[in-house]
């Protein structure tokens, strides 16, 4: 039976998912609980019947289950504009390792149509499944959270080991990679924190870029646990001198930074 997977969305002329202009598909399902997540109703596996977005092609893409060559049938209508840009396709989520083998597909599917491929990924996944996929990625934008492990149990909801030995696996592989570090104020911005990030993350070769995700509160109506509502009241975005401060400690260990995607 055909691989079928459950999209969340899909984004065309994305500039913020990689290089050039992209698509960026979004996959249902993630095994993390992020106490700042943007897109909280993606955790669930499957769409609800009136949860469509967008109208014509992108809302029938984003409900129920679709099979991969009806994606990317529609992603490569933007071709052209991958080529000038080089750009292409961006697979996020929600975690999109989650549908494993509905990835793969896609994958392949752009692999076979000479499109670039960008994995948006929290690595929390089996290192098996990353490692045989990684011919058919272009390149992996990973997510770097909170490197002190008690902390990440509490605010992400998962320990952090796999994720950072996968990244070490990325890195031994000659994966492209862009790290990408979410900047929730007093959670992940913190001297410590960014200490600790680069110190991880400085051994591992060919890895230059690291891409800063600005804390909005745009998502705040999306979210549902009254818990977590409390929690983010609490929260309040980085002034620009918090963020160059961010960007100048990064800087001073080598590393080329980019605020945003």
């Amino acid at each position: 039976m055909p691989v079928e997977g459950a999209l969340f969305d899909l984004k065309r002329y994305a500039i913020h998912d990689g290089p050039g202009i992209r698509t960026s598909v979004f996959l249902r399902g993630c095994p993390l609980n992020c106490w700042w997540c943007h897109n909280p109703e993606s955790r669930c596996p499957s769409a609800a019947p009136d949860d469509q977005r967008g109208n014509g092609s992108r809302a029938s893409l984003t409900k129920g289950s679709v099979p991969p060559d009806d994606v990317i049938d529609a992603v490569a209508r933007d071709v052209p504009y991958y080529d000038q840009s080089g750009g292409g396709v961006t697979f996020t989520g929600g975690e999109p390792l989650m549908q494993f083998e509905f990835l793969t597909e896609l994958l392949k599917a752009c692999r076979r149509r000479s499109i670039h491929t960008a994995v948006d990924t929290t690595g929390y996944a089996p290192g098996e499944k990353i490692r045989s996929i990684v011919e058919l990625v272009g390149l992996f934008l990973y997510d770097l959270k909170i490197m002190d492990a008690k902390l990440h149990q509490e605010h992400v909801g998962v320990s952090n080991r796999l994720i950072l030995d996968n990244l070490k696996m990325l890195a031994d592989l000659g994966c492209a990679i862009i790290i990408r570090v979410p900047m929730i104020p007093g959670i992940t911005d913190t001297p410590e924190n960014i200490e600790a990030i680069c110190a991880f993350v400085k051994p591992l070769s060919q890895i230059d870029q690291i891409s800063l995700l600005e804390y909005h509160h745009y998502f705040h109506h999306k979210v549902k646990d009254p818990a977590q509502v409390q929690r983010l009241g609490e929260l309040r975005p980085q002034t620009d001198e918090q963020t160059a401060s961010v960007v100048r400690r990064f800087e001073s260990h080598g590393f080329k930074i980019k605020v945003g995607g």
